[in-house]
C-alpha cells in the first residue's frame, strides 16, 4: 500500500505543473474546451410580420396555426399559417356602431366567438364564409371562455363555460349543422351555472380553464381581478355530454377554494404551459395586482390541483402604477410578461429576468400577446404591427439554474447531451456531497467527472474515508476503455490492496460482522468480475503475492478458482490435509495433467476415492502415466492397497480395452504378487496367439517362475512354443498337464513322439507306475512298445507287456496287408496308364486348307500351329503372344532361356576345319538338343488352350483394357 501510495504523491506532483501549464494555455479544470466559434442565437427570436393591416388591429387570436384578426370596424382577417399565402376576409356585416371586444378561438382553431361591446357575440367556424349571431348570448359582455378540450370537435365544441363582466358564469354549446336546408341557431343553449364575486361584490370572470383529472375527476379554474377558484367535482360517468352543472352545483352552498391577493389592476390573466405530447397543462402562471403566481398542476390531488406555488415579484424597473403588465405568456421555463413598449421573460426557477426586448415607438404601444398552445410561437400586436417569437433551445441554460440551487438531478436531464456542462454539474455535486460528508455519493459523482484523478483520491485519504476511495476507485475502474491497460492495472491493484486491509480491520470484530460479510461479498464479485478478469489474469501473480502477504488463503483459493488456476487450489487443499476437497477439485474441473501431478499424493490417503475418480474419467487418462503413482502406492504390500490397483488396471484392460505392454505387465506383477488364480486366469484369457498378446512373454515368464507359480509358467512356455521346457516343468507339477503340452506339436510327429518320451520315462522312471506307462502308449498312437522298454528295469517281467506286445504284432501285420494291397493297386495304374500313353500317340486330327487362327483369323497353313483336341488352333507366334503374359514370373524367365537355346542351335557350325566324321556327332548330337529344346516349350506354350483351359478362367477378373493404357484408350474416342 505505502508503494502505491508514494507512486500517486509522485503522480500528485507531476499533476500540479500539468494543471498549472493548463492553466497557462487556458484549458479548463474539467478537461473539456468551452469555446463558442459563433455567436449563439438567443431564446426568444423576434420576428416582424411582413403584413401591413389595411386598418388598425383591434384584436388577434392564434390556436392551432389558425390566425385571426379583428381590423377596423368590421373587418375580420383569417390566415392559415400553414397556407400563409392564402388569406380570407369576412365582414361582420353590421351597420351600427359596435365594435370587436374580445375574440375566444378554441384549441382546434375551428370554433371563433366574436364578443362586441354592445354586449352581443357572433359565432365564425372555419369553414364558414359568414358570421353567426349567437341570439342567446345577447346582453351579456363575455370577458372569458372556457374551451372543452375533451368532448369538442370541428362541428360542435361540446359543453363549454363563458365567463361574464359581470361575474357570471353561464354554460353553453355551440354547433354547426351540417347539409340543413334550414339555418338554425349554432347556439343550443345558454344557461347559468355559478356566479363570482369578490369582497367589493360582482367582478368579472378574467379567465376560465376546464382540465379532467384522474378517475373522472373534473378541475375548474376560474379567476377574477384579485382571485384564483377551483371547481373540483366527479362527473358521473355517462353524463359528461349534460355539462358541468353537477361540479358548479357541489359549491352552490359555500365557496369554492381560493387564492387571493389584495392588489389588484383591476384584471388579471392566467397562462398555462402543456408540453408536448400531452393534452393537459403541467404549469400555469397568474399575473394579477402583487406580481406573478406560478405552479405546477398535480392532477392526483383530491381537492387543489395547484401545487409548488410561489409568488414572483414583477421586477423592479417595472413600474406597477405607469406602466402595468398588459399580458403573460407561460413557456416550460420562462413566463413572458408584455408591458406597454417591452416584452420581458424571467426565469421560473429564480425569478431572473432573463430576456427583454424593447419595441419601437414608430410601431405604437403594444396591446396584446398570445401563445399559440399547440405550436409554441407567441404572437404580440400593437394597433400596426404583427411580431411573432420562436421558442429556441430554450433548456439551455436551465442545468446552471438547478444546479445552483442544489436540484442536481434535474440540472444533469437538462445537460445530458452537452457533456461539458454535465461534468460541471458532477463535479458541482460531488463537491456539496462532499462537504455535507455524504462521502459515498460524493465518490460516485466525481468518479464520472473529469477532474484530476490525483487530487480526488488525495481528498478522501486525508478525510480518511477508505470507503468512499473504493468507491470512487470502483467507479473509475469502470469508466475505463478496454485499451487503457496501465491505469486498469493500477486501479485493480489498488483495489484489492484496500479490500485486503478492510477485511483484515473487519474480521476480528465481531460487533461489525454483517460489515465483514458484506464487504467480503463485494471482494468476490470484484474478483469474479467479468469486466476484471483479463487485468486479473494478466497480473495474478502481484494479486497472489497481495493475498499471500495478507495470508488470506480463503480469497486465494476463491481467486485461484476464478483464474482457473485449479493447481494452486488442489495444492492448498492437499497442503491443509483436505485431501477429499482436494479430489473434488480435481473430479470437478477433469484435468488430466493435474490428476497426473497429485494422484501420488492423494492415493496415499483416499485410494478408493482415487481410483473411483480414475476410473469416471475413462480415456481421458492415460493409465501409463498413473503407473508410478501405483507403484509407490503399493510398495508397502498392503492387501488393500495392491487390491485398489489391481481395480483400476483391470478396469483399464477388461473395460477400456488397453493394449500397452506396460499396463499388462504392471497388472500381471500385481497378480504374481497377490493374486496367482487371476494370474493363471488372465493368461488363459489373454490366448495363445503370441502376435495377440499384449503382455511381454518373457517378463511373464521370469515373473511367474520368481513368485514359484508352475502353472503359469507351464502356460507361458507353450505360448512362447517351447514345448519341451514347458513338458519338463509341467511334469513337476502334473503328468496330466505335461500330457496336455505334449499333444500342441500338432504338425511335428517327431517332436511330439519325443515329449511323449519324456512322459513315458518320467512315469516309468520317477513314478515307476507301469500301467501309468501302458495309459501312456495309448493315449499317443506315435509311441511303440518298443520306444519305452528301453525305460524298464531288468527285472521287470514281460507279463506287463504282453497285451501291449500283442497289439504291436498286429499292428505291423495289418500294415503289411495294407502295403501290398497299395503295391497290387501301384502296378494297375501303371498299366493303364501305358496303354493310354500309347493310345495317344495314334490320335490324330485333321485341317483344312481354308482354316483360320483363332487369335489373328488370317490361314492358318501360312505358318507354323498348334492344333488343340477342343478344336481350336493357333500359329504358334500368336498363341506364344496370348499365353507368355499371363505366366508366372519364373516359366517366363525359362521361356525366354529355351528360346535363346533354341535360336542357337539353329546357327551353322563355323568349324569347317574339322573331321568329316566330327561334324557328323555333333550334329547328330545338335539335333537331339533342338528337339528337346522344343518339346520344353511345347510343354509351357502349348499345354492348354488358352481359351478353353485355366488360363481363361485366370483372367476372368482382369479388365478388357489395361489401366496404365486407359487414359490413352479413353482420349482415342474422344
Amino acid at each position: 500500500m505505502a508503494s502505491i501510495l508514494d507512486e500517486y504523491e509522485d503522480s500528485l506532483s507531476r499533476s500540479a505543473s500539468l494543471q498549472q501549464s493548463r492553466a497557462n494555455v487556458g484549458i479548463p479544470h474539467s478537461g473539456y474546451v468551452n469555446a463558442r466559434l459563433e455567436k449563439e442565437t438567443p431564446i426568444f427570436n423576434k420576428q416582424r410580420i411582413d403584413f401591413t393591416p389595411p386598418e388598425k388591429i383591434n384584436s388577434l387570436v392564434v390556436s392551432c396555426n389558425q390566425l385571426c384578426m379583428s381590423l377596423g370596424r368590421d373587418t375580420l382577417f383569417r390566415i392559415d399559417l400553414g397556407k400563409a399565402d392564402e388569406p380570407n376576409q369576412v365582414e361582420l356585416g353590421r351597420k351600427d356602431e359596435a365594435r370587436v371586444y374580445r375574440m375566444f378561438l378554441d384549441h382546434t382553431g375551428s370554433h371563433l366567438v366574436i364578443a362586441l361591446n354592445t354586449s352581443e357575440c357572433l359565432y365564425l367556424n372555419r369553414s364558414a364564409q359568414k358570421v353567426r349571431t349567437l341570439s342567446r348570448w345577447k346582453g351579456h359582455l363575455i370577458e372569458s371562455v372556457g374551451w372543452n378540450k375533451f368532448l369538442g370537435s370541428e362541428t360542435n365544441t361540446g359543453p363549454i363555460l363563458v365567463g361574464t363582466v359581470q361575474g357570471q358564469i353561464y354554460e353553453a354549446e355551440i354547433s354547426v349543422s351540417e347539409g340543413s336546408l334550414f339555418s338554425t341557431n349554432p347556439d343550443q343553449y345558454f344557461r347559468l351555472v355559478y356566479s363570482l364575486e369578490e369582497e367589493a361584490g360582482p367582478t368579472p370572470v378574467c379567465c376560465l380553464e376546464i382540465e379532467r383529472g384522474l378517475d373522472g375527476k373534473c378541475f375548474i379554474i376560474a379567476t377574477t381581478r384579485k382571485r384564483l377558484f377551483q371547481f373540483v367535482g366527479k362527473v358521473p360517468e355517462g353524463t359528461e355530454q349534460q355539462g358541468f352543472a353537477f361540479v358548479f352545483g357541489m359549491h352552490a352552498d359555500h365557496l369554492p377554494s381560493f387564492r387571493e391577493f389584495p392588489a389588484s389592476f383591476g384584471y388579471s390573466e392566467i397562462a398555462f404551459y402543456t408540453p408536448k405530447l400531452r393534452s393537459s397543462p403541467r404549469s400555469f402562471a397568474w399575473m394579477m395586482g402583487n406580481g406573478v403566481l406560478y405552479g405546477t398542476l398535480d392532477y392526483g390531488r383530491p381537492d387543489s390541483i395547484l401545487s409548488d406555488e410561489r409568488v414572483w415579484e414583477y421586477p423592479s424597473d417595472v413600474d406597477v402604477a405607469a406602466n402595468k403588465p398588459i399580458s403573460i405568456v407561460l413557456t416550460q421555463f420562462h413566463f413572458l410578461l408584455l408591458l406597454p413598449d417591452r416584452v420581458k421573460a424571467v426565469c421560473t426557477l429564480n425569478g431572473q429576468v432573463v430576456f427583454q426586448d424593447l419595441f419601437l415607438e414608430k410601431f405604437g404601444s403594444l396591446k396584446r400577446m398570445i401563445k399559440d398552445p399547440t405550436v409554441g410561437q407567441i404572437w404580440i400586436h400593437t394597433e400596426k404591427v404583427v411580431f411573432r417569437y420562436h421558442v429556441q433551445r430554450e433548456s439551455r441554460d436551465v442545468w446552471k439554474m438547478y444546479m445552483n440551487i442544489n436540484k442536481f438531478d434535474l440540472a444533469k436531464e437538462y445537460c445530458k447531451d452537452r457533456p461539458e456542462c454535465l461534468d460541471i454539474v458532477l463535479a458541482r455535486e460531488a463537491e456539496h456531497s462532499f462537504q455535507n460528508k455524504r462521502y459515498l455519493d460524493s465518490a460516485k459523482c466525481y468518479a464520472l467527472t473529469q477532474n484530476y484523478f490525483e487530487e480526488i483520491a488525495l481528498k478522501f485519504i486525508e478525510a480518511k474515508q477508505e470507503e468512499a476511495l473504493m468507491e470512487f476507485l470502483l467507479k473509475k475502474l469502470a469508466s475505463l476503455k478496454s485499451s487503457e491497460k496501465t491505469q486498469t492495472t493500477l486501479l485493480t491493484t489498488w483495489l484489492t490492496e484496500l479490500y485486503l486491509n478492510r477485511l483484515g480491520a473487519l474480521e476480528g470484530n465481531t460487533s461489525k460482522r454483517n460489515l465483514y460479510e458484506e464487504t467480503r461479498e463485494k471482494f468476490c464479485s470484484f474478483l469474479s468480475s467479468p469486466r476484471n478478469k483479463e487485468c486479473l489474469f494478466n497480473n495474478r501473480a502481484s494479486i497472489y503475492e497481495l493475498l499471500a502477504s495478507h495470508g488470506d488463503t480463503e480469497h486465494m483459493v476463491y481467486f485461484s478458482v476464478i483464474m482457473q488456476d485449479y493447481e494452486r487450489v488442489v495444492a492448498h487443499h492437499c497442503q491443509h490435509d483436505d485431501y477429499d476437497e482436494a479430489l473434488n477439485v480435481l473430479t470437478r474441473h477433469r484435468d488430466e495433467k493435474l490428476f497426473y501431478k497429485f494422484s501420488p499424493v492423494l492415493i496415499q490417503h483416499i485410494p478408493k476415492k482415487v481410483v473411483d475418480a480414475w476410473i469416471s474419467m475413462g480415456t481421458k487418462l492415460d493409465a501409463r502415466k498413473l503407473i508410478p503413482a501405483l507403484v509407490n502406492y503399493s510398495q508397502s504390500g498392503s492387501t488393500q492397497q495392491i487390491s485398489e490397483a489391481i481395480r483400476y488396471m483391470e478396469f483399464c484392460v477388461c473395460e477400456l480395452e488397453e493394449t500397452e505392454q506396460a499396463i499388462h505387465n504392471y497388472l500381471l506383477s500385481l497378480y504374481a504378487l497377490c493374486r496367482p488364480d487371476s494370474l493363471l486366469s488372465y493368461l488363459e484369457q489373454a490366448g495363445t496367439n503370441p502376435n495377440r498378446i499384449h503382455y511381454d512373454l518373457k517378463y511373464a515368464l521370469r515373473l511367474c517362475a520368481e513368485h514359484g507359480h508352475h502353472r503359469a509358467c507351464v502356460h507361458v512356455y507353450k505360448v512362447m512354443e517351447l514345448y519341451e521346457e514347458a513338458v519338463d516343468l509341467a511334469l513337476q507339477v502334473d503328468v496330466d498337464l505335461a500330457k496336455s503340452c505334449a499333444d500342441l506339436p500338432e504338425e511335428d510327429e517327431e517332436l511330439r513322439k519325443k515329449l511323449w518320451l519324456k512322459i513315458a520315462r518320467h512315469v516309468v522312471q520317477e513314478e515307476k507306475d507301469v500301467k501309468k506307462a501302458m495309459a501312456c502308449l495309448s493315449s499317443c498312437n506315435l509311441l511303440k512298445i518298443e520306444d519305452v522298454l528301453p525305460f524298464f528295469p531288468d527285472f521287470v517281467t514281460i507279463d506287463h507287456f504282453k497285451e501291449a506286445i500283442c497289439n504291436s504284432l498286429e499292428d505291423y501285420n495289418r500294415h503289411i496287408e495294407e502295403l501290398k494291397r497299395e503295391m497290387e493297386e501301384a502296378t494297375q495304374s501303371a498299366k493303364r496308364i501305358r496303354e493310354d500313353i500309347q493310345e495317344m500317340r495314334n490320335k490324330y486330327g485333321s485341317v483344312e486348307p481354308q482354316e483360320k487362327c483363332a487369335a489373328c483369323d488370317f490361314p492358318l497353313l501360312n505358318r507354323p500351329f498348334y492344333l488343340f483336341l477342343c478344336g481350336h488352333m493357333f500359329h504358334y507366334d500368336c498363341l506364344f503372344q496370348a499365353v507368355f503374359p499371363n505366366l508366372p514370373a519364373y516359366k517366363q524367365a525359362k521361356l525366354e532361356d529355351l528360346q535363346k537355346k533354341l535360336g542357337a542351335t539353329s546357327q551353322p557350325s563355323k568349324a569347317h576345319h574339322r573331321p568329316k566324321d566330327t561334324d557328323a556327332t555333333s550334329l547328330g548330337k545338335g539335333q537331339q538338343s533342338r528337339e528337346q529344346i522344343k518339346a520344353d516349350i511345347d510343354d509351357i506354350v502349348a499345354a492348354e488352350c488358352v481359351y478353353c483351359g485355366e488360363l481363361m478362367i485366370r483372367s476372368i477378373d482382369k479388365p478388357f483394357i489395361d489401366p496404365q493404357k486407359y487414359e490413352e484408350e479413353r482420349q482415342s474416342w474422344l
